[in-house]
């Protein structure tokens, strides 16, 4: 696949996961994906394999009580990887996720096999899933 199939990939598997649809996700991740979220929070961290990936996926659902919401800024891609910007909203206890995250994913074999979430406000999202 090229950068273009790989972007268009990647724009897919956001419209997914807006969708909730687990199972075009599954079909689009490695099956040894690998997933890194930044902070310290209880949500940080790697998480490995497809299923670890998907289990976090329901988890930020879970967490927010389904109110989780992206809005793509934009997508860039390159030789090697793909760069989602994008706004994270999301409420719940009275609590209220508002800021803007970069996520980079490289792409092998026609499937997403690295997600990496880099947060404008890592602390802000380390407090709301708490």
């Amino acid at each position: 696949m090229g950068t273009q199939e790989d972007v268009e990939l990647i724009r897919g598997g956001y419209k997914a996961f807006q969708a909730g649809d687990m199972s075009t996700l599954r079909e689009m991740f490695a099956e040894d994906a690998v997933w890194h979220v930044a902070g310290t929070g209880v949500l940080s961290g790697t998480k490995q394999g497809r299923d670890a990936v998907l289990g976090y996926f329901g988890e930020l659902a879970t967490r927010s009580n389904g109110t989780f919401n992206v809005t793509i800024q934009e997508i860039i891609g390159g030789d090697n990887h793909i760069v989602g910007l994008q706004h994270n909203h999301a409420e719940n206890n009275g609590k209220t996720l508002d800021t803007d995250a970069a996520l980079t994913f490289q792409v092998r074999d026609g499937k997403i096999s690295e997600g990496r979430e880099f947060f404008d406000d890592t602390a802000q999202a380390d407090a709301f899933w708490e």
